[in-house]
C-alpha cells in the first residue's frame, strides 16, 4: 500500500522499520531508475546524462552539510572515501575514535599502522572532552549499532584551539537529523541509508588543510577538469577543486542521488527531525528505554522473528532488535511494532 509523506509517494513503507539498513526509494526515484534501466536494456542510454545528476546530489549533499559545492567529491564508498584521507596523514599520527565505531569509518586508519598510526578507541564523553589531545578523531555522527548521538557541540569545543583533524561520518543522520556541519574537517556519507538511493554512491566533503594534504590515489578520467576531455593520454590533467578525488560514477546510484538528495534538501529538516524523533522518542517511552535523541532505537528483544511475522521489517545489531524511524513511518507502523513487543 502506497503512503504519501512530506509530499512524496512511497511503495510498501508499511511495517518498514529499517532504515538504518537500507532507505526505501520516494517513487518519483524509483520511476526514474526503472527508465534508465529500460534504455540501458534498449541499448538507448546516453552515458554523459549521468553528468547531470552528479552534479545535483553533490550539490544536494553540499545544501544538506552546509558545506561549499567545490569542497565535495564523490566516493564509492565511505571505507573508500577515507582511505584517501588516512593515507593523507602524518607518519606516527595519534586518532581517536568510538569504542564499537562502525569498521568503515575506523579501520581505513587502522590500516595505517605500519606507518605509525595508533588508533585508540574511547568511550563518548572521554572523546569529546580529550579529541583536541590527539591528531585525528574519526567518528560517526549516529553510531549504526544503537543510535547513540555524538555531542558534536562538545566536539567541536574539545578542538577548537587545537589542530585536531575531525572526520565525520553522517550515514546515519544525514536524511532524517537536521545535520550542519562545516566546521568539520571531513563529513562522509553512503546514500543509500536514509538518503534513499540506490547503493554505489558516497559524497565527502573536505576542508582546504586536508584535501591540500591529500593525493588522488584513485585518479581517473572523470577527476578530470573537463572529464570528457581527459580520457586518453598524459599529462596528469585533474580539477582543481574537491573533484579532483571523484571516482567515475556509478550510473543508476548517482541518479538516484540527483533526484533524492536535492529533494530531502528542500524539506523543512527540522520538521523532518521532529517526526522521526516524535515516533522513536513514543517508542522508547512505552518500551521502557532511555531517551536518546536518535531515529535509531535499539530494543534488547528476542522477538525478532515474531516482528518479522507481523510485517516489521527491522535488523538484528549488537545483539539487540534495530529499528529506524524515517519521513515515510507513521503512527501505524509504531502501533504495530508496540503490540508485538508488548
Amino acid at each position: 500500500m502506497s503512503r504519501v509523506a512530506f509530499g512524496a509517494e512511497f511503495s510498501c513503507a508499511e511495517g518498514f522499520l529499517n532504515s538504518p539498513t537500507y532507505g526505501l526509494p520516494p517513487q518519483f526515484m524509483f520511476d526514474a531508475l526503472q527508465e534508465s534501466l529500460r534504455e540501458w536494456q534498449a541499448g538507448t542510454m546516453d552515458v554523459p546524462s549521468f553528468d547531470a545528476s552528479v552534479d545535483a546530489g553533490r550539490a544536494g549533499y553540499a545544501a544538506l552539510i552546509g558545506v561549499p559545492v567545490d569542497s565535495v567529491a564523490m566516493a564509492g564508498t565511505v571505507s573508500s572515501a577515507l582511505g584517501l584521507v588516512a593515507a593523507a596523514i602524518p607518519d606516527g599520527s595519534r586518532v581517536a575514535t568510538l569504542s564499537g565505531e562502525f569498521t568503515s569509518t575506523s579501520f581505513p586508519f587502522a590500516a595505517q599502522a605500519s606507518r605509525g598510526v595508533t588508533v585508540t578507541e574511547l568511550d563518548s564523553d572521554e572523546l569529546v572532552t580529550t579529541a583536541g589531545d590527539y591528531d585525528v578523531v574519526t567518528v560517526s555522527l549516529v553510531q549504526s549499532a544503537n543510535g547513540a548521538v555524538l555531542d558534536v557541540d562538545a566536539l567541536r569545543a574539545s578542538v577548537a584551539d587545537a589542530d585536531t583533524l575531525t572526520v565525520i561520518d553522517v550515514t546515519q543522520a544525514l536524511g532524517w537529523k537536521n545535520v550542519e556541519l562545516p566546521w568539520a574537517d571531513v563529513t562522509v556519507a553512503a546514500v543509500y541509508k536514509w538518503l534513499l538511493a540506490p547503493r554505489g554512491t558516497a559524497w565527502m566533503s573536505l576542508s582546504d588543510r586536508v584535501s591540500s594534504s591529500m593525493v588522488p590515489h584513485a585518479a581517473n578520467w572523470y577527476a578530470g577538469e573537463a572529464p570528457w576531455s581527459t580520457i586518453y593520454g598524459l599529462p596528469l590533467r585533474l580539477a582543481n577543486d574537491a573533484r579532483r578525488f571523484d571516482v567515475s560514477p556509478t550510473w543508476f546510484s548517482v541518479l538516484g542521488s540527483g533526484l533524492t538528495l536535492p529533494w530531502l534538501a528542500s524539506l523543512d529538516r527540522a520538521e523532518v527531525e521532529a517526526h522521526a524523533l516524535g515516533l522513536a522518542s513514543r517508542a522508547r517511552t512505552e518500551l521502557q528505554l532511555p531517551q536518546e535523541p536518535s531515529a535509531i532505537v535499539s530494543i534488547p528483544t528476542a522477538a525478532a522473528e515474531k516482528l518479522k511475522d507481523a510485517g516489521i521489517r527491522a535488523s538484528i545489531r549488537a545483539g539487540a532488535v534495530r529499528v529506524g524511524f524515517h519521513l515515510y513511518n507513521t503512527e501505524d507502523d509504531l502501533d504495530r511494532l508496540l503490540d508485538v513487543l508488548r
